[in-house]
């Protein structure tokens, strides 16, 4: 299964080119209602294509792994004994299967009830197929593997897959394919730390890849410290208009014949910044001269790197007079202190978001474009409730302000109005653990 890259999150739609341009959408934090009947959903996941390396002539073909699970939607919900059931009869002439120890084949060894015991939220892989090219199966022979699966729990009791949701269509081929082994995240590190990324290409394919090229990217808390001839650099951006990140484009002539690994020219380096916290870097490598690589699966990988550091957010109110049938001007400001920055680069969702309850006897005839209305368990409907979002990051400095239009409808000495940030993670870390400056006031009339 291949991570969705940083590139995508970063310079798609989720990343406004300005914080005035953000979409208030996916709101995080728990400031809706929800519905008081739930509801869940289990789905499979399963590649939608996968190759297979033709078989020898005279020899047999290697096995590749197929990695399969179930999850469901709702963490409200205990979800137990998954029951994914694999139908390879669209194989025949094409490929076969080696069956996994969880899973139980029908006697003619074509479908199989797979066991994969509780039912996570996110998914993970449970049942691991072993595939390979039928022997005399010719290159662009294709076939189909068929799923279906059921959990025990949700709402109702049983959950069941939506039929024909999930499909993998086994193609035989033949070329080079290239693989990255996969990284294992590191957390509390130390900034000003300097990390060598594990990085080999092993070529697994039946054919030599007559070089090969390398896209990396890296977030606003890695510097890459390693230039090799071979790559062009660009960014990070620190104009405050782009996400702030590093690309790097690379074009190696090294050929990797098959059952090869081979390592870039020198360690790659990454040096871990007084502003690192929750970092990624990505990373991915494709065959050369216009070679079209067997499986895309292993293609690509991401490394996390938590720094050990925080990030300070805070907010500030304001004060303001004006008479009845007045309609004044009332912001509040947020900053982050630093000294980290702080990026949702998985999920793209705010850093932040800002709950704003009015002053009382006002209301509000203009709002920022990224704030919106909301209402949460407990709200008095009397005082008019905002919520506010950031981008899906935050520099340290950076400073944000949140001008809101308010008509006085009654002047009610000292009313007070009430700001306070959310701070959002991709992680369950905390990174701000001072919540002092967390809330502020905007305060209309106030007694002399």
């Amino acid at each position: 299964m291949t991570s969705v890259s940083i590139r995508r999150v970063l310079h798609s739609g989720a990343c406004a080119a300005a914080v005035g341009a953000l979409v208030v959408a996916g709101l995080g934090g728990g400031t809706a209602f929800a519905d008081d009947a739930q509801t869940d959903q289990l789905w499979i996941q399963a590649p939608y294509d996968q190759s297979v390396t033709v078989a020898p002539e005279g020899g047999t073909a290697p096995y590749r792994s197929l990695a399969l699970g179930l999850y469901h939607d709702n963490a409200n919900f205990t979800v137990t004994a998954g029951k994914l059931t694999v139908d390879v009869s669209g194989l025949a002439g094409v490929a076969e299967v080696a069956w996994p120890d969880n899973c139980t084949p029908n006697d003619a060894g074509t479908v199989a009830v797979c066991d994969t015991g509780d039912v996570p939220t996110r998914y993970s892989a449970q049942v691991r197929l072993q595939v390979r090219a039928a022997a005399g199966a010719a290159v662009g022979a294709q076939g189909t593997i068929e799923y279906s699966a059921e959990a025990t729990g949700g709402p109702d009791g049983t959950l069941t897959a939506p039929q024909g949701s999930a499909e993998t269509s086994v193609t035989v081929g033949s070329g080079p394919d290239l693989g990255i082994s996969a990284p294992q995240d590191v957390t509390d590190v130390a900034t000003g730390t300097s990390l060598t990324v594990p990085f080999s290409v092993t070529n697994t394919g039946n054919e030599t890849a007559h070089g090969f090229s390398v896209k990396m990217w890296a977030t606003y808390g890695l510097d890459v410290a390693t230039r090799y001839p071979q790559c062009t650099y660009t960014g990070p951006d620190d104009s405050g208009q782009y996400t702030p990140m590093t690309d790097v484009t690379c074009s190696f002539d090294t050929d990797i014949a098959p059952g090869a690994t081979v390592e870039l020219p020198e360690p790659l380096r990454l040096n871990v910044t007084g502003h690192a916290l929750y970092e990624r870097f990505d990373y991915e490598v494709q065959p050369g001269a216009d070679a079209t690589d067997l499986d895309g699966s292993d293609n690509g990988r991401s490394w996390h790197v938590d720094a050990d550091n925080t990030a300070d957010f805070a907010v500030h109110g304001t004060e303001v007079s004006g008479a009845a049938g007045d309609t004044v001007t009332t912001a509040f400001r947020f900053d982050n202190l630093g000294p980290a920055w702080v990026g949702n680069v998985s999920s793209g969702d705010p850093v932040a978001v800002i709950d704003y309850y009015l002053p009382e006897g006002t209301t509000a005839t203009s709002v920022p474009d990224t704030c919106h209305p909301a209402r949460t368990s407990g709200d008095d409907p009397a005082i008019g409730h905002y919520a506010c979002t950031l981008p899906m990051w935050a520099k340290p400095d950076l400073q944000v302000g949140f001008p809101f239009q308010l008509h006085i409808d009654r002047v009610v000495p000292d009313a007070t109005g009430h700001v306070v940030v959310h701070p959002q993670s991709d992680t369950s870390r905390t990174f701000d653990p001072d919540s002092e400056n967390n809330t502020a006031t905007v305060v209309v009339n106030p007694s002399a």
